[in-house]
């Protein structure tokens, strides 16, 4: 793990191991808290240092071809999220 992914408010030391399998596993659980952090109103810096956003980057890290980068999941969530303040349909 580099130190890049590691939240900065936390010691290296507290860092659970997670093995790829359990990543993928909770792909979905770490997408949900993405989505609900930003229909919070929550900043990116805030969302950046949560376990869920490590996750998803470990998994963008490790399969770029599979997993998107969660500074574009942020941004369509956001996006996502400002239509819908706005009234406006959200494309599909």
């Amino acid at each position: 793990m580099s130190a890049r992914s590691l939240p900065a408010s936390l010691p290296k030391a507290t860092i659970p191991k997670v093995t790829i399998g359990e990543l993928e596993a909770n792909y979905s659980m770490y997408c949900k808290a993405l989505r609900l952090l930003v229909r919070e109103g929550r900043t990116l810096k805030k969302i950046q240092r949560t376990v869920c956003w490590h996750r998803l980057e470990q998994l963008h890290q490790c399969l770029p071809s599979q997993y998107k980068d969660p500074d574009y999941l942020f941004l369509l969530l956001r996006r996502e999220t400002n239509r819908k303040a706005a009234g406006l349909p959200c494309p599909t």
